[in-house]
């Protein structure tokens, strides 16, 4: 069988603007779930979470959340976030290219910093907490930086396509904040250079969640699956649980499920037809599996999605 490709899983967004790749989200949840769908960039992203229960995972290693605290996702790894109860939460986010920060001299900061984070060689520290004394400066650029797209911090409403700022004003304030927040962790020796046996497990997850991807509307066989890896199905089946946590039939449930959500929400396709889009070749399971998944119906789920449509364009 014909192996896939990572590309489907690098995730298809444009941070910014093409003359300033840098943009700021905030994701909001309102109940227990995926708040950010496995993928990955070639931007490096700062994450702050300000409070909820969250369960982060980078690289096939988990880390939850339970206050206020900042991570950093490195180019290409890995990452997805889900919310852990049914308390309203959310996150923001800061994601640019390195080369908005990229000098023309080739300074020290140029060739023993700013290169190596782009080349992957050199990794930014994979989080922040309070209690360390970095916290809060680092803490106080990311504010600086947000409020210089001139977004309000904590906002109710989430920017779901993110903001960006053509203004040169701004933009030197962004990057001028970014320069502190590098200068803050170079200061106290946070970077880390990459080892030389990167865990390679991690891009074999890339590539079967890639598959998965690009495949999820048709019936997916463990050993489909295994073979994008060279691995038997049973030592498989153990790899991806210890990886994701969960196994590789309930990921593809989910994510199917996932993306009958976003055709119900997005499309006026009929009921029958979303089943069908997303892999369900018994509309019976569809229903049972949806209903189990959101606890009410695929129409009653439209109809919801509609009113607070509806509710957003009156606001």
């Amino acid at each position: 069988m014909q192996k896939t490709h990572l590309s489907t899983l690098k995730e298809i967004r444009f941070h910014g603007t093409k003359s300033f790749p840098c943009a700021i989200y905030q994701t909001r949840s309102l109940g227990k779930g995926t708040l950010v769908k496995h993928h990955w960039h070639k931007e490096v992203e700062i994450l702050y979470f300000f409070g909820g229960d969250f369960r982060l995972e980078i690289n096939m290693e988990q880390f939850f959340i339970r206050s206020e605290a900042l991570y950093f996702i490195n180019p290409g790894e890995l990452h997805s976030i889900f919310t852990e109860n049914e308390v309203s939460s959310g996150e923001d986010a800061i994601v640019f290219s390195f080369g908005i920060l990229n000098s023309d001299s080739y300074d020290a900061v140029q060739t023993k910093l700013i290169q190596p984070v782009q080349n992957g060689t050199l990794l930014f520290p994979r989080s922040l907490l309070p209690g360390q004394k970095e916290f809060i400066p680092v803490r106080d650029a990311f504010f600086e930086t947000m409020h210089s797209f001139g977004q309000p911090l904590n906002e109710a409403v989430p920017l779901k396509h993110g903001a960006v700022t053509d203004d040169l004003t701004n933009q030197l304030l962004i990057k001028s904040s970014l320069l502190r927040i590098l200068a803050i962790l170079s200061g106290s020796q946070l970077f880390t250079p990459i080892g030389k046996n990167y865990d390679k497990r991690v891009e074999e997850i890339k590539t079967v969640l890639t598959y998965i991807n690009e495949n999820y509307k048709d019936k997916i066989y463990i050993q489909d699956l295994a073979e994008q890896v060279n691995m038997n199905p049973q030592y498989f089946c153990r790899f991806f649980k210890k990886s994701i946590g969960r196994s590789p039939m309930e990921y593809i449930n989910d994510y199917r499920l996932k993306q009958s959500l976003r055709l119900l929400k997005d499309t006026d396709l009929p009921v029958t037809e979303v089943c069908l889009e997303c892999g369900y070749n018994n509309l019976g399971n569809f229903l049972r599996s949806f209903k189990k998944y959101t606890d009410t119906t695929p129409l009653k789920y439209r109809k919801q999605m509609q009113k607070e449509n509806e509710k957003v364009n009156i606001s």
